[in-house]
């Protein structure tokens, strides 16, 4: 017996991650960011984390990570800066441009959000993200050890 699409969480769950995505990166397009540069930067902001933590924080892997601190700092939003505490240690800090870009993009996330969000009914919504934050923040929220590799959907650009 087939099961329905409300039936394969799995499907859900990337259906609605694709989808959330495509629609943050159609929002950005002109302003001068995406959608993984306002992560990095809003993540550092007022912190100093370093380039591998930001990268846990942001969902990203090493790679993406350094590219995507190169882009910054060619753009002079984020600079990378000797940790306080080991000389050894690299900190990202967000430029007072790179603040800027920020707030534009919190608002940005901000009407993406209230969008998606406004197709559920209002007494939905709070419950809703308040779920999904316990499962992410529970067992959902750590990859399972198992022999096959798993990738991660790529963040858009």
């Amino acid at each position: 017996m087939a099961t329905s699409t409300a039936e394969d969480l799995g499907l859900l769950f990337s259906l609605a991650s694709h989808g959330l995505a495509t629609r943050m990166a159609a929002a950005f397009d002109g302003e001068g960011m995406t959608p993984r540069a306002h992560c990095v930067l809003s993540k550092a902001i007022g912190e100093e984390l370093t380039q591998g933590r930001l990268a846990e924080l942001s969902g990203l892997d090493k790679t993406t990570m350094v590219a995507t601190i190169d882009e910054l700092e060619r753009e002079e939003l984020a600079e990378r800066r000797p940790a306080p505490h080991d000389r050894r240690a690299r900190v990202i800090a967000v430029t007072p441009e790179g603040e800027e870009v920020v707030a534009r993009g919190r608002k940005i996330v901000e009407r993406v959000q209230a969008d998606i969000l406004g197709e559920l009914p209002e007494e939905e919504r709070e419950l809703f993200v308040t779920a999904l934050a316990r499962l992410v923040g529970g067992g959902l929220g750590m990859p399972a050890a198992c022999e096959q590799r798993v990738r991660r959907s790529s963040v858009p650009k």
